[in-house]
This record gives C-alpha cells, structure tokens and sequence, in this order.
C-alpha cells in the first residue's frame, strides 16, 4: 500500500513557514465568497433590483442548495485525480480563477430590473457556486495531506485562519464601500464584483503557488462508488458529530452576515459607515486574539476551546439585543467580543476536521481525504446558504418592504424588530445548542496516536453496506 503522505519529510511534523503562508493564501477566495454574497446579495436584490423579501430568499438560497449535491462529487473527483501537481493542486488555479470570472457576472446585471434580473442572478450564482465545490473541497483536503502532526495542523489552520479573518475584513468592509464609490445601484454593484473577483483570483493563484514545495500526498485507495465512500464518512461518529455542529452554526453565522446592512441601517441608523464599521470591529479583533486562541487550544483541547468560544459568540449575538438602547460605542464594543468568538469557533471546527480524517485514515488504511471534505463543505454550504435565506424568511414575516431605487424604503417598528431579531436571536439560537452535540466527539491526540484506542470510542454503524461493516471491524479490503 502507498503511504498516505507520499514522500515528503515535513508532512510527519513542522511545515516550512511559506507553505503555511501559501496555502493560508487559499483563505482570500473561500472567505470573499463566503462573505460577499452573504452580506451584499439580499439587499442587492431587494433594495436594487426590487425583488420580494421571501423571493430574494429563495434566490440565495437555491444556488447553494445545488451545491450539497456537488461537493461530495467533487471530493470523489479530486480523490482519483492524477496530476504531477498532486490530486488537489490543480483545482486550486483552475477552480480558483473560473470563481473569479463567475463572481463577477453575479453583479453584472445585463437585463436591469424585474424577473428576468432575478432569473439572471440565480443562474450566475449557481455557476459560481459550482466552480466554489471545484476549489472549496480540494482546498480543505490538503492539510490532511500536508501533515500528521496533530498540533500541526492547529498551526496550519491558524494561519488560514487568519488570513481568513483578513479576508473577511477586506471583502466584508471594501465591498460595501466600492458600491457607494460606484455610484450606489446596478453600477456601484458592478464595481463591486469586479474588486471581490481580484480578490478570490490573487488568493487562489496564490495558494497554488505557495503550495507548490508542500508535500502532494498520495490517494491510497478508496471505495468503488461514491455511495460506499459516503457511507463510510457516515460511520465516522465524530465526523459525524462535528460536521452537524458546525453546519448548524454556519447558517447562525451566514444569519449574522445576512443581516449586517440591515442592522446598521435600520438599527443604528447608520447605513454608509456602519456595515464598514460593524465589519472592521468583528474581524479586527479575530486578527489579534489567533495566538491566544491557539494557547487556549493547546491547553484545554480542541473540542473544548470549539465550544467556549461558540459560547462567547452566541452571548454576544443575545447581547445584541439590546442594541437600540445601547451607545452606539458599546454596540460596536459587543460586536468585537462577537468576532473573538468567531474567530475561535471556526478555527478549531476547521483544525479538528483533518484530525477526523486521519483518524479515518488510521482506522481503515484509505486516504478518501476527498469525500470527507465534500461532505464538509456541503454541509458549510447549506449552512451559509440557510442563513439568508432564514433572515429573508423573518424579513418577510415581518412585514419589510423592497425598494428598487438603490436605497432602502421607510420600514414599520414590526419590520425593525424583524431585522433585530434576525440579527441577534436567532444566531445564537442557532450556535450554542449544537455544542451539545460535541459530547460526541472523541478524538484526542493520544486517540490518534493509537488507533485501536481511537475504535474503542467510535461506535457509528451504517447498515447495509458491506463496506462499511468491514471498516468497524478495523479490517479493509485491499
């Protein structure tokens, strides 16, 4: 059997720190397109295309729907790739720079207003979205394959991390700013797509660069058909505990995005300098505290550090509530505990999720690196997709009124309560109750030092599959 690492010396410990850096690059395009159509495609099309709250809903939430399906494809066909880039690599420059060029005609708006806008966007998004499961999903594969060393990998996702932070801030704070240099409106929002497309373009050529002395790892082997595989990510119960967890507090997260322009419009009157400012005060932050985190991981574990910080992110999205009787300093103040959390949350959700593929690894003799991930992001692409789509649905409920004019119309006090509610209470009721979930997860670093210990405490079973049952046996068939 090949190894699952390939040859290279650095994937059993300390990676050089320019591939660190490299594949962290990876992070400008997954976070501007995680964090772009999340913030500015709601308003988009209800405040500039006048499109129904409920129907603009819909619209964002479709596209990433179809997504589910093709992610775990996409890991398949990363799995059987062969190139001498390795299995993953060469998604990232040609995924990554279909993305860029798809992102852009989101925002190009060649039919004006109306239906046929509408029909337009959610066709471009769903193109978009298929070209994001291309370079999401070998993406997130590579650091199981870069590295077994259990702290080693919390390294790697810190810099992602970080740099994903970076992202957020630049996409999430810039975009808003671009429209309004634009001129508001269809042109500001062209501007706006062409700036996020240089962004995701520069981050996924940059990670194909900076990965390109990283070991490439080598695919040992995986089931026949895709149905065997998933089911084998389906029997690895603390895969299975994680994954719903973090999709449940993705759509709490997405929730958050989804209601920014919102908040800072219809909550504090402030919709020019307030989705930039709520923006600078939740990722800021997250940019400072990553060492600290990383500390607090190395000292309490993973899945604890994973649900403290959950706790504080959802604490300070229920503090949020009282934001209209609040100073305005004190908001902002609330939102930079909200990004401390956030910060947290996804770093440790992201660096136990190659712990669980090794641990796969380690239990079965098969690297399916693949499919993990493509179950992985397409349950963090309903969550994202899920959150607009929530927000919209309360938005509507509410009684919240479009406007095709550019600027948002005079809404009542049950719209405004709408957009507060979204904004605070339902996130947190989305984020902290999947913790519980985590009680589930075993994997400890003395587990995935010993595999046979690891067993002992991974009870799932798929029935049915064959497959399956040969790999709770701990045997697999060559």
């Amino acid at each position: 059997m090949k190894t699952p690492l390939g040859t290279g010396s650095t994937a059993a410990g300390s990676l050089p720190r320019p591939v660190h850096a490299g594949y962290a690059l990876g992070s400008l395009a997954t976070g501007a397109f995680g964090t772009v159509p999340g913030l500015l495609l709601l308003p988009y099309l209800t405040d500039t295309l006048g499109v129904a709250a409920g129907l603009a809903a819909l619209l964002v939430l479709l596209p990433k729907a179809w997504d589910v399906l093709v992610n775990p494809v996409a890991g398949r066909i990363s799995d059987r790739t062969r190139s001498r880039w390795g299995a993953r690599r060469p998604y990232l420059l040609v995924a990554g720079l279909a993305l860029a060029v798809l992102f852009a005609s989101i925002f190009a708006a060649p039919f004006g207003n109306g239906p046929a806008a509408a029909a337009y966007v959610a066709f471009a998004f769903l193109a978009t979205a298929t070209a994001f499961a291309f370079f999401q999903v070998p993406y997130v594969a590579m650091p199981a394959e870069l590295t077994d060393d259990y702290t080693e990998r919390t390294r790697l996702m810190t810099w992602r991390i970080a740099v994903l932070a970076l992202a957020i801030l630049v996409s999430g704070a810039v975009a808003p700013l671009v429209v309004g240099a634009g001129g508001d409106g269809v042109a500001g929002h062209r501007w706006m797509g062409l700036f996020v497309a240089a962004l995701i373009a520069l981050g996924a050529v940059g990670a194909f660069i900076g990965t390109r002395s990283a070991p490439t790892g080598t695919v040992s082997g995986s089931e026949p058909t895709l149905r065997a595989q998933l089911a084998v990510a389906a029997a690895n119960r603390p895969f299975r505990a994680l994954l719903i967890c973090f999709v449940v507090q993705s759509a709490g997260v997405a929730t958050i995005l989804a209601g920014v322009n919102y908040f800072a419009g219809q909550i504090l009157r402030d919709d020019e300098s307030g989705p930039t400012l709520l923006f600078v005060c939740f990722v800021g932050p997250a940019l400072l505290v990553m060492p600290i985190w990383s500390r607090v991981g190395a000292r309490l574990g993973k899945r604890t550090a994973l649900v403290v910080a959950s706790l504080i992110l959802a604490v300070g999205a229920l503090t949020l509530v009282a934001a209209s009787v609040l100073p305005t300093v004190a908001v902002y103040l609330v939102v930079a505990v909200i990004g401390v959390g956030y910060a947290g949350q996804q770093v440790f959700a992201l660096s136990m999720l190659p712990d669980c593929i090794a641990y796969d690894t380690r239990r079965t003799g098969r690297r399916q690196a693949g499919v993990f991930t493509g179950l992985w992001t397409a349950g963090e692409t309903l969550g994202l997709a899920l959150g607009p789509g929530i927000y919209g649905l309360v938005l509507q409920v509410s009684g919240y009124v479009s406007s095709d004019t550019g600027t948002a119309a005079a809404q009542s006090d049950a719209a405004r309560l709408g957009v507060l509610l979204g904004f605070t209470v339902i996130p947190a009721l989305l984020i902290a109750p999947p913790t519980l979930l985590l009680r589930h997860y075993s994997l400890t670093q003395a587990a995935l030092t010993d595999p046979t210990r690891a067993d002992r405490v991974d009870h799932g079973v798929v029935v049915g599959t064959k497959a399956v049952d040969r790999h709770e046996k701990g045997t697999t068939t060559p």
